[in-house]
C-alpha cells in the first residue's frame, strides 16, 4: 500500500511538498526523498516525531542512535518500516531538519492508497521554494526578539485603538473579492 504526505513549513507560505512513498518502505528513505524534494544535504542529523493532533510531539524515531539509557523503545529510520508506527489517514508527523534552532517540517498522512505498491519514493507535488536547511543562530535570535516584542505591542494596545465594535458585513465581503478568496 502507499502513503501519500503533504509537507508544509510554518516558515514559508507557498511551500508544499507531496510525497508517496510505500508503507513498507523505512523512514531513512522517506527522510532520502524529503531531502532531495527540497535540496537539502544529508549530512545533519534530524528526526521524525509522531504527533498529535495539536503537533504534540511523542515517539521519535531517529537517525542514530544517540545512546539513550531511558526505558523508552529507540526508534531508528533505518530499521524501522513507516507501517510500523503510521497507520491512519490525518496521521501527523513532524520532521525536525534543524536541531539547532528545533525547525521542522509539519507532515500529514493525507491518503492510503491500497492495491497499490512502489519501489522507490517520490515526490509529485512541489510548490513554493523550502526554507534554507541552516539559519545564523544571530538572525535566528534577532527574529525571535523581533516577534516577542510585536506580541508584547499587540499586548499593550487598548481595544478602543481598532475603533468601534460593529463593521459592514459588506466591507468583510468585499474585502474578500478583492482577495481572490472565493
Amino acid at each position: 500500500m502507499v502513503y501519500k504526505f503533504k509537507l508544509v513549513s510554518d516558515e514559508v507560505s507557498n511551500f508544499a511538498r507531496e510525497i508517496e512513498i510505500d508503507s513498507e518502505n523505512t523512514f531513512l528513505q522517506l527522510r532520502n526523498v524529503i531531502l532531495e524534494a527540497v535540496g537539502y544535504s544529508k549530512d545533519e542529523l534530524d528526526s521524525f516525531f509522531l504527533c498529535d493532533d495539536e503537533w504534540g510531539k511523542h515517539e521519535e524515531v531517529t537517525l542514530e542512535d544517540m545512546g539513550s539509557s531511558s526505558d523508552q523503545d529507540v526508534w531508528l529510520m533505518e530499521d524501522t518500516p513507516l507501517s510500523e508506527l503510521v497507520e491512519e489517514e490525518g496521521q501527523k508527523l513532524c520532521f525536525m531538519f534543524d536541531y539547532m534552532t528545533e525547525r521542522s517540517f509539519f507532515m500529514e498522512l493525507k491518503e492510503i492508497i491500497t492495491g497499490r505498491h512502489l519501489v522507490e519514493p517520490v515526490c509529485t507535488l512541489q510548490r513554493g521554494k523550502a526554507p534554507a536547511q541552516t539559519i545564523d543562530l544571530d538572525d535566528f535570535e534577532s527574529k525571535i526578539d523581533k516577534a516577542a516584542a510585536v506580541a508584547a505591542a499587540k499586548d499593550d494596545l487598548d481595544i478602543d485603538f481598532y475603533g468601534d465594535a460593529g463593521f459592514n458585513d459588506d466591507e468583510l465581503a468585499n474585502f474578500s473579492d478583492d482577495l481572490n478568496l472565493n
